[in-house]
């Protein structure tokens, strides 16, 4: 059960950032047409972060415990000591960050070069933290996987 809570976890994480790069590319071609589109997708990358904090904080809780165990014990303990730490830190801004963007996003795009510039920051910073994360995650399986290994 476990493995299907931690793949809810990174799937809504990669949802967040696929729907945020689509936010992004929109911005970048921003229309009267797409305006709409932006708002939505802004929300539901705000949704998406949202339940995949709250799927992993979950699965930290309850079963990161035993892995972390493997990890430190492992030839790998840095996959803890900073990679673990390093997501338990961002995913602070990311949540910040995810949220503020359909509010970044309810503006005149359009019309403001100043709102379209924010939305894009806004975004890219996103992008920048999720694709952070995923990376942080595959490198804290792997050491799970190498501490398995090693005994």
């Amino acid at each position: 059960m476990n493995e299907f809570i931690l793949m809810a976890h990174v799937m809504f994480g990669v949802a967040c950032l696929i729907t945020t790069v689509w936010v992004f590319v929109d911005v970048l071609n921003v229309s009267a047409a797409n305006q709409v589109r932006i708002r939505k997708l802004s929300c539901v990358a705000a949704a998406c972060m949202w339940f995949a904090f709250l799927v992993g904080g979950y699965w930290y809780v309850h079963f990161y415990k035993a892995d972390k165990a493997v990890i430190l014990k492992g030839p790998w303990p840095f996959a803890h000591n900073f990679f673990m730490e390093t997501k338990e830190h961002l995913v602070i801004l990311l949540l910040m960050l995810v949220t503020y963007l359909p509010i970044a996003a309810a503006g005149n795009l359009v019309a403001s070069q100043d709102a379209r510039r924010v939305v894009l920051w806004v975004a890219g910073l996103i992008v920048l933290l999720a694709l952070t994360m995923e990376g942080d995650g595959a490198v804290i399986a792997m050491g799970v996987k190498m501490g398995l290994l090693a005994r």
